[in-house]
């Protein structure tokens, strides 16, 4: 009995999960469709409907970009437009600085010039600009242009031409058979006949001019083609080159001995900025020329596409040997592969090594070379104006200048050390000299020797400052009369230091915060106007220090002035400032004192600028 009841329970069981399996399959329809699921409860009655509103496209918000290269143009812009107002204020000393900051900032940008287009526009514009600014203060004896450069001969050799002359080939194969040279000399038609231009055409005089120059260098250039390990002759080279003249330019920029342009020049480190060109360093750029030339021979294993190479560059050489499957110049130079003046280029430096060996043979023997360039050398550690060291060693800028060639202004540059040149047994006399001006003061100050009959007065006026600020430096009285050749310092405008001048009249104390443009919408000037009325050669000013403020027109009319000035019954007569003028010549001119006009005209600083307003105090 109990197994029946077993066997039923389990029956039941097994047929309710066949029940179940059952009912969990879908139920088959025609065509193997799904039938859909069932719709979804529709809730609209009982809750609010919410639609998505979904925004128009709006244009991606563009953030700014900063751009190293435009805010480098607009600060060297800033520093030009500030040295515009120096210029245009008649403060040439402060238009020379912030020009000499203008080009510094592009100069010396990660990026070079030549190297990004939007630089070396504003480059070349910038020195197109100040360079009409020095011509203009040259005109006015007050300077700060560059040399004056020499055209290289060069550039009217190479379009030279000249007939076959079969005779005269013969001729002066002759004559040049026992040269000796470590240049491999070819004497062919071309070669020839530019001995010939040379010996006895229009060249003649160009030879002359250069076998003179010679002297100058050619003991020094010997000396570093031999420690560079290369042929001697390719003294003549430079010759070709150059003429020898330190400060010759080409028609393409090329500058110097050794005429390198300027990405050659930085290949074997020669540097170049604003104040200095390492190209018309006459020793330098010839260690430079020597090691470029060894590895133009290295690449070519000629001297003679080493020298083609040195004129048109390795790439253009490389093509024409590629092009024609020769590696000689001659064949090269025949099937004009090469430039028209590589093509002379060469036979030019091998007519010059044969006449310059045989200088007897065509009557140019008695030609007397210079005597070598000797000098003292200094280093100095603040820049130093050139007519500073003229005076201090007792010559002329002119010599400091030619000694120095590759100075581009009359200041040597703002670097640690800068090794200067100067005549032959005058560094104890510098190094005493020097000391005694503040390093601060080197680009502004002078020293003068006292000549016969000179007075203070006199001085002060050739120097454009006052007779006060000579006595107060030299602890003179301003009344005593010079001895002469006295030594004195001269103090003239300019702090130097980007600080203003000491001013003791009215003006703006600044205060912590202060900035020149707050100072300059304070009282509805210019900051151009209170960097020249103060002599500052920035925009940087301590708190503490007193800015002068020059008054204006209202403040003049409406008699400001020393309460010791000209009555009310005679209105005051009203003095400007024009270039070169000091208070002594005013004084002289209307009849009255400089401690006069000292007295009256409080607002002024002790150095006078250019469109200073000058009361003249009424004679009694």
């Amino acid at each position: 009995m109990k197994l029946r009841i077993h066997f039923l329970i389990l029956l039941l069981i097994g047929m309710g999960l066949l029940l179940g399996a059952g009912c969990s399959r879908r139920p088959r329809v025609a065509n193997n469709f799904t039938l859909p699921p069932p719709p979804a409860p529709d809730l609209r009655d009982n809750f609010p409907v919410h639609r998505l509103t979904v925004p128009p496209q709006l244009p991606p918000v563009i953030q700014p970009q900063f751009d190293p290269v435009q805010e480098m143009i607009e600060r060297a812009e800033a520093a030009f437009r500030r040295g515009e107002a120096g210029y245009n204020a008649g403060h040439l000393e402060l238009a020379k600085i912030e020009f000499n900051t203008a080009v510094a900032t592009l100069l010396q940008a990660s990026i070079a010039p030549r190297e990004d287009k939007r630089l070396g526009k504003a480059f070349d514009s910038l020195v197109d600009r100040i360079h009409a600014y020095e011509i203009e203060a040259l005109r006015q004896g007050d300077g700060f242009t560059e040399p004056a450069f020499q055209p290289s001969p060069l550039d009217e050799l190479q379009t030279l031409t000249f007939p076959e002359d079969p005779q005269l080939s013969e001729r002066v194969r002759a004559e040049a058979a026992n040269t000796v040279s470590d240049l491999p000399l070819v004497i062919n038609s071309q070669v020839a006949s530019f001995i010939q231009y040379f010996t006895a055409g229009k060249g003649r005089a160009t030879i002359q001019a250069t076998l003179q120059r010679s002297g100058r260098f050619r003991d020094m250039i010997l000396r570093i083609l031999h420690e560079e390990g290369v042929p001697l002759d390719l003294l003549y080279l430079a010759q070709a080159e150059s003429g020898f003249h330190p400060l010759a330019r080409s028609r393409a920029g090329a500058l110097g001995l050794w005429q390198f342009i300027p990405s050659t020049g930085k290949l074997y480190g020669l540097e170049r900025n604003w104040w200095v060109d390492d190209r018309l360093n006459t020793e330098k750029a010839t260690r430079a020329a020597a090691r470029h030339l060894k590895d133009l021979y290295i690449e070519f294993g000629d001297w003679y596409l080493a020298m083609a190479a040195y004129n048109c560059g390795p790439q253009c050489v490389q093509r024409a040997v590629t092009r024609t499957g020769h590696a000689d110049f001659w064949k090269l130079s025949a099937r004009r592969v090469i430039p028209k003046e590589t093509r002379n280029y060469v036979p030019i430096i091998v007519a010059l090594t044969v006449v310059s060996k045989n200088l007897d043979k065509y009557g140019l023997d008695e030609i007397l070379p210079e005597a070598p360039w000797v000098y003292d050398t200094v280093n100095v550690s603040e820049p130093v104006d050139l007519r500073l060291v003229a005076e201090i060693v007792g010559t002329g800028l002119e010599t400091v200048r030619t000694l120095n060639p590759s100075l581009l202004r009359t200041t040597t540059p703002k670097v640690p050390s800068y090794t200067l040149r100067i005549p032959l047994a005058t560094k104890d006399l510098f190094l005493k000299r020097i000391a005694i001006i503040p390093p601060e003061k080197r680009v502004w100050w002078r020293w003068h020797t006292v000549r016969h009959g000179e007075t203070l007065s006199g001085i002060a006026q050739k120097f454009k400052t006052s007779v006060k600020a000579i006595a107060e430096v030299n602890n003179l009285d301003s009344q005593e009369s010079l001895r002469e050749a006295a030594e004195l310092v001269i103090p003239v405008t300019g702090s130097g230091s980007g600080n203003p001048v000491a001013y003791s009249g009215p003006g703006h104390k600044v205060r912590s915060g202060d900035t020149l443009s707050i100072i300059a919408r304070k009282y509805n000037v210019t900051i151009n106007q209170l960097m020249a009325w103060n002599n500052l050669d920035g925009t940087l000013i301590r708190a503490g220090s007193v800015l002068r403020i020059v008054p204006d027109e209202a403040a003049f009319d409406a008699g400001e002035m020393d309460s010791r000035a000209a009555s009310p019954q005679q209105g005051p007569q009203v003095h400007r400032v024009r270039r070169g003028e000091s208070l002594w010549q005013i004084a002289t001119n209307y009849n009255t004192s400089v401690e006069a006009l000292q007295r009256t005209n409080r607002h002024l600083g002790r150095v006078l600028q250019v469109g200073d307003r000058v009361i003249i105090p009424p004679s009694k």
